[in-house]
């Protein structure tokens, strides 16, 4: 396994670690003796990363994994400590906003990445780090994987983490989490619907993460980053204009490069082009 720092000559901080496959990248978190709380700089290093992949074609999938034995433990506390400061010669809140909305945005824009987004979970999947995992495609977990919002204990809010935890699993079970602080395992993250699978051991956590890998090489590049944006299309748009564009984007796919090469593919019962 080789990581690095840097993508396409893009240097980063080393709060996160990156290592690419072909057409897979994973972006492990990088800070073990914090449980990969995300810090500010981690934050900044993950934006870095999916502003420079954004168009990339050639990168099909993001894969998230935390160093040490974690996902991610939440936001971390050092760096509100050291706001406070900032605020107390400030007189003002700002700097709070400013912190808990750049997290915000992050998520944001790993979850509206073109890219297959995929988070395997271990240890802790806290906070913050719930909040990353609420926003993959797909989320594969070890049974022992501990989840929870544990903000309220805090005397905080879940403020950007919120809304994508309600998509993820409705507002009635949002509820009842984030209120009660609950921490739960990756058996009853299963039945809620945050994660997708769970695995009994580290053997089998890597063979669904390399399951999962084989089938994204099965989908065309392009028809998955047009099939990802039309399904965040559906929760936002009338549906007689959605149908209609959908419509077009299939007939455009079908006359397309990869919908020729998807059905001769087929019909000469032989991997497509894409698959590498």
């Amino acid at each position: 396994m080789t990581l690095s720092t840097s993508i396409a000559g893009l240097e980063i901080d080393d709060s996160i670690q990156l290592e690419q496959q072909g057409s897979i990248l994973t972006v492990w978190l990088n800070r073990p003796e914090s449980r990969n709380a995300m810090s500010l700089k981690m934050v900044t290093a993950i934006q870095q990363v999916f502003s420079q992949i954004a168009d990339d074609v050639s990168i099909r999938a993001v894969i998230f994994r935390g160093q040490g034995g974690h996902f991610c433990a939440g936001g971390d506390i050092k760096d509100m400590a050291g706001l406070r400061v900032e605020v107390a010669n400030s007189g003002s809140l700002q700097a709070y906003v400013d912190f808990n909305r750049r997290f915000g945005a992050m998520i944001e824009q790993v979850d509206q990445a073109a890219q297959i987004v995929v988070a395997v979970l271990e240890g802790a999947v806290l906070g913050g780090g719930f909040g990353l995992a609420c926003v993959s495609d797909i989320a594969i977990s070890r049974d022992t994987a501990q989840f929870g919002l544990p903000e309220t204990g805090l005397g905080i809010l879940p403020a950007q983490i919120a809304p994508f935890v309600v998509k993820r699993i409705g507002l009635t079970q949002a509820r009842r989490l984030a209120l009660l602080g609950l921490r739960f395992d990756g058996k009853t993250a299963l039945d809620l619907g945050v994660v997708h699978q769970v695995a009994s051991n580290e053997t089998e956590l890597e063979q669904q993460l390399e399951q999962t890998i084989q089938q994204i090489k099965r989908a065309a590049p392009l028809a998955s980053r047009a099939t990802k944006a039309l399904l965040h299309r559906t929760l936002n748009e009338p549906l007689d204009q959605l149908l209609d564009d959908a419509a077009q984007q299939f007939a455009d796919a079908v006359a397309g490069a990869e919908g020729q090469e998807g059905t001769m593919a087929f019909i000469q019962k032989r991997n497509p082009s894409w698959f590498d």
